[in-house]
């Protein structure tokens, strides 16, 4: 931990808290947090505390966006894209990301100083190697399809020259990935060695561990499948993936407000060489002109739409592979798991056919214990007749105990092999 405190960038302290709501906070402290903020363009990170509505003005969201990062609710991985920004809630990573910014919830989790620490790391080698350039000409290097560099964790693609959102999306991906994967792996060694010691000593307090193990193992599978099933969702839906191109829109919408502004001043020029070079009526000039601006601005979105569709279709490339990349991870990560389970499905198995065994051997030997009571029973049935009182010539005969208790000892073993012959031809009991 205090390694990674030691690498951060030297971090700022500043405070942004709307003057206005300066009253409103006294009564309601909580509605201001505080927020790690890493800069696009230098990569320095500050802290900043910053309420809810200065939040939502800031980054253009709704309160129910907000609400997902809340640390004191527990909503599933969600990643959304709206208009100028991407809410992201990955495990332990809560963060807002915008073409300019990253704003992080402040914690002392070592992931999120991790993720500071690899975006801050990243856009210095960004910088190192082509400034600033990436930001502007994101569109021109997204069309070269060569020269992609693979490195992070699970060897990702990482190309220098995605845009800022992209970068600070990726990191977050994989300190996801890597939190659920660590964690799978913590499972696996702690799980194998006690399935193992299970399967030759079975008692109470190993069947326990095995029940918290399982627990844990099933709350694991659900986070790592919501994370899987998040990434599958954006890589199935191409409005939501282009809609995640923050830097590319707001190019374009600076570019449409500078040829708006250029089109004005050309027909304001246009109006003027008109009245100078013709004697056009004043009555009925305006109304032609703003046909014309009509028609002009109808123009200009129609085609700003069809360029806007067709470079969406033409970079969302990008971003699937990169979602790909992550949601190779996941399903790995999630493949570990679901084995992991069936292992112990199988170790439960054979536990259950090892006490089955071990019941049917009891079964047997109860069958035989009762055929011998039986066989006494019938020893016992011959003594209570022999020790009535009256008289037969039997008992005047020396040699009649001793034969008698000869015939009753040969025919209860007679019996009792009758029984255990029949027990074994109807396969009651192993041969």
């Amino acid at each position: 931990m205090e390694d990674l405190k030691e690498r951060l960038l030297p971090i700022k302290t500043a405070t942004v808290i709307n003057p206005r709501d300066v009253s409103g906070l006294k009564k309601h402290g909580q509605g201001v947090r505080s927020w790690i903020r890493v800069d696009a363009e230098t990569g320095e990170a500050e802290v900043i505390e910053v309420d809810k509505n200065t939040m939502m003005r800031r980054c253009d969201l709704p309160a129910r966006d907000l609400r997902l990062l809340d640390p004191l609710f527990v909503y599933p991985s969600t990643i959304l894209g709206r208009e100028k920004a991407i809410v992201v809630n990955l495990e332990q990573i809560r963060c807002i990301i915008t073409c300019d910014e990253v704003l992080l919830l402040n914690s002392l989790d070592s992931y999120v100083l991790q993720y500071v620490v690899e975006l801050q790391r990243r856009l210095i080698a960004a910088g190192d190697g082509n400034g600033n350039a990436w930001r502007s000409e994101s569109s021109e290097f997204g069309r070269r399809k060569g020269g992609r560099s693979f490195r992070g964790v699970f060897g990702c693609i990482s190309p220098d020259y995605l845009p800022f959102e992209f970068k600070a999306l990726e990191v977050a991906l994989e300190a996801a990935c890597t939190f659920l994967d660590t964690q799978a792996a913590e499972l696996e060694i702690e799980a194998y060695p006690l399935l193992d010691e299970l399967t030759s000593t079975i008692s109470t307090s190993n069947l326990e561990r095995v029940r918290r193990l399982k627990s844990r193992l099933v709350a694991l599978t659900r986070r790592v499948q919501k994370v899987r099933d998040e990434i599958e969702q954006l890589m199935d839906d191409d409005g939501d993936m282009a809609e995640m191109y923050l830097t590319e829109k707001k190019r374009r919408m600076d570019s449409l407000f500078n040829g708006g502004d250029q089109s004005l001043a050309g027909h304001r020029s246009l109006d003027g060489i008109q009245s100078i070079s013709a004697p056009i009526s004043p009555v009925c000039s305006p109304p032609k002109a703003a046909r014309l601006d009509r028609n002009l601005s109808l123009a200009r979105s129609r085609y700003e739409s069809t360029k806007s569709s067709e470079g969406a279709a033409e970079n969302i490339d990008e971003l699937e592979m990169l979602l790909e990349a992550y949601f190779v991870v996941t399903d790995s990560t999630l493949n570990k798991l679901t084995s992991l389970k069936e292992y112990i499905d199988d170790t439960e198995d054979f536990i259950n056919i090892q006490l089955d065994n071990v019941r049917n051997q009891l079964i047997q030997f109860e069958l035989v214990l009762t055929t011998a009571t039986f066989v006494v029973a019938i020893c016992g049935v011959v003594a209570g007749i022999f020790g009535m009182n009256f008289k037969i010539s039997l008992f005047e005969n020396p040699s009649a105990f001793k034969w008698v208790l000869v015939s009753t000892g040969i025919s209860g073993a007679v019996l009792f092999g009758s029984f255990l012959w029949v027990f074994m031809y109807k396969r009651l009991m192993p041969l």
